[in-house]
């Protein structure tokens, strides 16, 4: 079978969910055989290197033993929750956020489809990146939003293609998402990137929706910068959470918060301030750290397996994209067929690409303890000789 023919076997799921694909690859790795590695979930609490620190878990504790929050909180959160949080999002912008900005929300997802059903109006369009994260279109469907997506351009490091973004957009054009830190991608937006989307937007008269979870964890050339310092050229609502930055993924708790000095849009949990304040910068580094270590053992082991590709080296999140040449594999027909025959193989669980929007790629995690991501990384490699041509 010639590679054209392979690359096209297999259309692209509509309806799958990172967390429903990876279920499948557990349930079809070998049980009896080798341990069970996962660079799939963005979850580094699997791990014992990511922990979070005690200034978060004590406030947890204090708010739980007072009893003094025990019954129904107000619909958009508690009044010093969302000073907290407008306080710590105010750092490094150039105007300052207020409490009525902040809208506190079960964990990001929650913010997301909030936003969404917020924009959706018969005959709207919403912008999504490709490869990006599967939730949004899940909610865009839902709501009857019709999503339209731009490819991020790995050759330019992930960069937003805003020539399709301005030629996509049209007058029923409500908002363009944009995730940064990457992911799946890994990449972190310049300064001058963030700009060029922000007025991109201006002059197409839409909201820019910045997904902010992987903030702060940034460890390549380009320090993050959120959107939100654009909030003077365009409205932006930012989603956020303390899932990924305090590695507190299970505890659910974001926000969405509207970034519009100008007014430019007319817009109709107990612990958090004492989490955010009494959280020392060494924690963050720690993280940080040990993120650039396990990013660099993956970028440098990736370049020794002939059939995966890296098209840049990856600058944040938990996560990159690397693209798998089937061409070199006999015995491959694409990234889904590669994904469970390594699962059942090796017991290594990678998340196969087609679900985040790229056909014939892979999305690897990172946030894994070194020792058990260089021995995933030599099955991996160990596969990919087995099966070459």
């Amino acid at each position: 079978m010639d590679c054209g023919r392979r690359v096209q076997e297999m259309e692209a799921p509509n309806n799958i969910t990172i967390k429903g694909m990876l279920g499948l690859l557990s349930d079809a790795a070998d049980e009896g055989g080798k341990k069970l590695i996962s660079l799939g979930i963005g979850d580094p609490t699997a791990y014992s290197c990511f922990y979070t620190c005690s200034a978060a878990q004590q406030p947890l504790l204090n708010a739980l033993n007072s009893r003094n929050f025990n019954g129904y909180s107000p619909t958009v959160g508690l009044p010093q929750t969302r000073m907290a949080v407008a306080d710590y999002l105010s750092r490094g912008l150039p105007y300052t956020l207020h409490s009525n900005d902040v809208y506190v929300t079960n964990g990001c997802t929650q913010a997301i489809e909030i936003t969404l059903s917020i924009l959706a109006r018969p005959g709207a369009n919403i912008l999504l990146p490709r490869p990006g994260f599967p939730i949004y279109g899940l909610c865009a469907a839902f709501r009857h939003l019709e999503a339209r997506y731009f490819d991020l351009l790995p050759e330019k490091q992930w960069e937003v293609d805003l020539r399709a973004v301005q030629h996509l957009a049209d007058h029923n054009t409500v908002a363009i998402v944009i995730i940064n830190p990457g992911n799946p991608c890994g990449n972190v937006y310049s300064f001058q990137h963030l700009k060029e989307i922000a007025e991109t937007a201006k002059r197409l008269g839409i909201v820019v929706i910045a997904d902010e979870v992987y903030g702060h964890l940034s460890f390549g050339e380009n320090p993050w910068v959120s959107m939100g310092v654009f909030g003077s050229v365009g409205p932006v609502i930012t989603l956020g959470s303390l899932s990924k930055r305090w590695l507190v993924p299970g505890w659910r708790l974001g926000w969405l918060v509207i970034n519009d000095p100008d007014a430019t849009l007319k817009t109709p949990k107990a612990a958090v301030p004492a989490i955010i304040e009494g959280t020392q910068e060494v924690f963050f580094r720690k993280t940080i750290n040990i993120l650039k270590q396990t990013s660099d053992i993956c970028y440098q082991k990736i370049k020794g397996i002939a059939c995966i590709k890296c098209p840049c080296k990856p600058q944040g999140s938990m996560a990159f994209m690397v693209k798998l040449n089937v061409c070199m594999l006999k015995d491959i027909s694409d990234d889904i067929d590669f994904c469970f025959k390594l699962a059942k193989e090796e017991s290594v669980i990678i998340l196969p690409g087609i679900v985040v929007g790229l056909k014939n790629w892979l999305r690897i995690t990172f946030a894994v303890e070194p020792s058990a991501l260089h021995e995933a990384l030599r099955r991996l490699n160990s596969f990919c000789q087995r099966h070459s041509c």
